[in-house]
């Protein structure tokens, strides 16, 4: 049986998880936050950029058309920075790993996240390239990762991209998803007949002034994404934690008492006994 010693010494480690926890809970929820409401403006920007780009993704594919077709595929990696979020990353990296071991496909490993970077070095796969982004990303963090990507279609190094990455549906729940990122539009059906646009000064100076712009905007919304639920899944992980140490605590607080209680009943009835015998 622990003696109270014990206990208290255990109880002083639990409290301190709890402040630990209830620290990371509280910047987790403004994090959080911040980022739905950038997320929740952004995604409405981004859907239109991504409609307009798949309504003429002929033309826009063809302006980032591959030098190399038979080179290998570029597989862009996102996860978080960091742990504490449950199994945010632990299924994120999971699902890559099943589709590397197997895909027919030849992939050139593109890790954005220190916790998709770590996971490759210690299986000792190689990366070709590492990006670190913010807890609150930045345009100009995703438009670093698109220059990346560009160059190395044009230098023949890639032949596609595709992004992997955990799509966010609300707090509880983010999907790990594979997309390419020049898609065609051969999926996407509409009621609405195309109408033929207009293009000032000529359609080339239209594709290539805005192929750019639509390209790393749909970057940027899916690493607003995976930020947004590593929050949510931080949020959630560090509430549980704080709340099992709080009901943890007040256990052991009972069990001290109730400790006390014996002990100091014990004294109570040693003294008793002891009195009792000197006066016979």
């Amino acid at each position: 049986m622990p003696t109270i010693q014990a206990l208290k010494k255990k109880l002083r480690g639990i409290r301190s998880t709890q402040k630990i926890a209830q620290a990371m809970k509280t910047a987790s929820t403004v994090k959080f936050s911040k980022l739905n409401s950038i997320y929740d403006e952004y995604s409405k920007y981004s859907e239109e950029y991504r409609s307009l780009y798949l309504d003429y993704s002929a033309e826009y594919n063809s302006h980032f058309a591959a030098k190399n077709t038979d080179a290998p595929i570029c597989l862009i990696v996102i996860t978080a920075n960091k742990g504490m979020c449950g199994n945010f990353n632990s299924q994120m990296l999971k699902f890559v790993d099943e589709l590397l071991n197997n895909s027919k496909e030849q992939y050139l490993l593109v890790a954005c996240g220190k916790k998709a970077e770590n996971h490759f070095e210690q299986r000792e796969i190689k990366v070709e390239e590492a990006f670190t982004f913010s807890d609150i990303p930045k345009y100009e963090e995703a438009y670093e990762l698109f220059s990346y990507i560009t160059s190395a279609l044009k230098s023949g190094k890639i032949s596609a991209a595709k992004i992997a990455y955990p799509e966010y549906s609300n707090m509880m729940s983010q999907t790990p998803t594979l997309c390419d990122l020049f898609a065609a539009n051969d999926d996407k059906k509409t009621t609405k007949e195309k109408i033929a646009p207009l293009y000032f000064p000529d359609k080339d100076a239209v594709i290539s002034g805005t192929a750019d712009k639509l390209m790393a905007a749909f970057i940027f919304a899916k690493i607003l994404e995976t930020a947004l639920g590593a929050q949510a899944a931080t949020l959630l992980t560090m509430r549980s934690a704080y709340d099992t140490a709080s009901e943890y605590s007040v256990k052991l607080e009972s069990e001290i008492n109730r400790k006390r209680q014996s002990q100091v009943t014990a004294d109570v009835i040693e003294t008793s006994t002891e009195y009792s015998q000197e006066n016979e």
